[in-house]
């Protein structure tokens, strides 16, 4: 059997450690061939593929990044596109295919999925939010990079007797700001989740800082005003429609200024949140991940995604487990509003 491997969307620490473990288990346990294919849905439809051995995998479990590249293509844009895809299955004998990414990519899994192709999709975003797995790889990673920041920030915050906005990623889902913003001892957190009131947050501000002198406000690029929309970086969207988010910590730090009168100063994490080593929790997650999705390929489980329930692997119809965004969990934001103000 010939397998073909891709990581789609955008990158994350522990896609390496994924592509050795399938790697892996496919030569060692099950004798199978490995292709590459580069770029994402991109490589598979121009046919940019590679052989991968257990040479071309080694040393490559603590790098960031994936050594496959990647893309945010949309391959069911358009028929040709579609067509070109089959016809390089076909042609270079691919007889299954594990695609790693998130909710786009393994939307792209399921209709091919339901055309016939044999896949089994890994689950990764940083953004924790694909509902049918507990975590997902490169989270871990994230979480842990924002909490040293906040860390950081700390100290010039309370030196200068600042309020300091850390931006951090969260389309949807406000996962990596509640988890770092609890971790670092953050003071207030907003998320997609729970729409903010701008003029409640600088109250709290303002009577905090009669006290501590210096704040801390975490904020995920999705969260929104009670009366406002969505922040964007620019117009346009890529090929899943997605728009562009960014810059809802700028528009904060002004307003907090402007109507509190402290001084506010504002940092924007952006892609330093998915850069270098991943975690040694994340590298075990996703060497969990990639066996268990080359033995699903062995047991003949397609249209499945691996996933982490309590501490198992399970498999899961990607259908089902992709239905929508997976939500910060009320409870642990309750937590999280106790150290508020």
């Amino acid at each position: 059997m010939r397998i073909g491997v891709l990581t789609g969307g955008g990158d994350c620490p522990g896609l390496n450690a994924v592509i050795r473990a399938v790697v892996r288990r496919s030569i060692v346990t099950y004798e199978y061939d490995v292709l590459g294919v580069r770029n994402g849905w991109k490589g598979m439809i121009d046919g940019d593929v590679e052989p991968l051995g257990l040479y071309a995998v080694s040393g490559i479990l603590h790098r960031g990044g994936t050594i496959l590249g990647t893309s945010r293509t949309n391959p069911m844009k358009n028929k040709d596109d579609v067509r070109r895809l089959m016809d390089n299955m076909q042609r270079y004998e691919i007889d299954a295919l594990c695609a790693v990414g998130g909710n786009d990519t393994l939307h792209v899994a399921l209709e091919l999925f339901n055309r016939g192709v044999k896949v089994v999709g890994i689950p990764k975003t940083i953004d924790n939010d694909i509902l049918g797995t507990d975590f997902t790889f490169g989270f871990n990673t994230a979480v842990t990079i924002v909490t040293e920041a906040i860390d950081r920030l700390h100290t010039t915050a309370e030196s200068h007797h600042r309020v300091m906005v850390v931006e951090v990623m969260g389309r949807h889902s406000g996962w990596i700001a509640v988890m770092s913003g609890i971790a670092g001892g953050a003071d207030m957190i907003l998320i997609p989740e729970v729409p903010f009131d701008l003029n409640k947050v600088c109250d709290t501000l303002k009577k905090r800082h009669k006290q501590k002198k210096f704040s801390i406000l975490v904020v995920a690029e999705g969260a929104v005003p009670t009366d406002g929309e969505l922040v964007l970086a620019g117009e346009g969207t890529d090929e899943f429609g997605n728009v562009r988010l960014g810059g809802i910590g700028q528009v904060l730090g002004h307003e907090i200024e402007k109507r509190s009168g402290i001084e506010t100063r504002v940092t924007i994490l952006g892609h330093i949140q998915r850069g270098g080593s991943p975690t040694a929790y994340d590298r075990i997650l996703a060497t969990r991940f990639g066996v268990r999705a080359v033995d699903a390929i062995a047991e003949g489980q397609f249209g499945k995604m691996v996933a982490l329930r309590s501490e198992d692997i399970v498999l899961l119809d990607i259908e089902k487990a992709i239905l929508e965004n997976k939500k910060v969990d009320m409870r642990l934001y309750g937590i999280a509003e106790i150290f508020f103000g």
